[in-house]
């Protein structure tokens, strides 16, 4: 049976070709032109597996029919699509139960990854022989299993780190962090082999697939992967200003390290820009 989308949007040539993409990628498209009939869809009893929700609309903006889902008890995941990029915006959107924030001006691609990446948690269980919420490479011979330090399938604990797996919610000594979908799985990646240097191809391959090229020559998506690091480092800190488990092996990539050693051990690489990928927002 194909996935349910509902897509809000009140921008009709945008949402007509928006539609018919995902119709051709097998999908099936529930387009609603308001916030409002969306909202009442759901409180109906209507469902979706996923809600592309635009921010912008008249009347009822995304984020109040957000909030009205999430009040109504629907869990629905919601991605937020839409031409704003303040960063304020995102943090909106994740504070008020969204998995992701996507901006219009990604491709396809992206969107159709983000999109697989949050269906593939929800139709996968343990019981149809499946890890709900498996990181490729996340469990490696001699690391500590998913589930560390208890026995939820769905929560993962190291430290003062606690990853909520159904939901990708973080937790940082009991304060949420508001990471994005593809941050999580960053992190989630990195917390389940402590000690171990993740390469920079590794991070950005969990993101966009094996072989994807991004950048200038053949390591120009480094500067991309030190956005997501900078990005996720600055998150953890407006929870815990002394934060600082993730640590760089210069010219290779990142670990997650349980022994802070008072520095960020980069030389300040993560100050570096990229210019030549698609990821350097954090949010592809």
């Amino acid at each position: 049976m194909p996935s349910k989308v509902a897509l809000v949007d009140d921008d009709d040539l945008f949402r007509e070709s928006l539609g018919m993409n995902l119709a051709d990628e097998g999908y099936d498209v529930i387009p609603f032109d308001r916030g409002a009939p969306a909202l009442d869809y759901f409180l109906r009893g209507g469902n979706a597996d996923v809600v592309l929700l635009d921010w912008r609309m008249p009347k009822m903006d995304g984020i109040d029919v957000l909030r009205q889902l999430r009040a109504s008890g629907i869990e629905v995941p919601v991605i937020f699509l839409t031409v704003l990029s303040d960063q304020i915006y995102e943090e909106a959107a994740l504070a008020g139960g969204a998995v992701d924030f996507v901006e219009k001006s990604r491709s396809l691609p992206i969107l159709l990854k983000r999109m697989q990446l949050i269906l593939g948690g929800r139709k996968t269980g343990p019981d149809e022989g499946g890890d709900a919420t498996a990181i490729p490479g996340s469990q490696q011979p001699g690391t500590a299993p998913a589930n560390a330090g208890g026995g939820n399938p769905n929560l993962f604990n190291r430290g003062e780190l606690e990853l909520r797996l159904d939901g990708s919610r973080a937790f940082w000594r009991g304060t949420r962090v508001d990471l994005t979908l593809t941050e999580f799985n960053i992190v989630r990646l990195m917390a389940t082999r402590p000690g171990e240097d993740i390469s920079y191809r590794e991070i950005y391959d969990l993101v966009h697939g094996k072989g994807f090229v991004a950048g200038y020559g053949p390591a120009g998506y480094r500067a991309n992967v030190r956005a997501f690091i900078k990005r996720i480092r600055q998150k953890f800190r407006m929870v815990d200003g002394e934060f600082d488990l993730i640590d760089n092996y210069p010219g290779f990539g990142y670990r997650w390290s349980d022994d802070p050693v008072g520095g960020d051990m980069d030389g300040g690489d993560d100050d570096l820009r990229g210019h030549g990928g698609g990821l350097s927002g954090g949010l592809s």
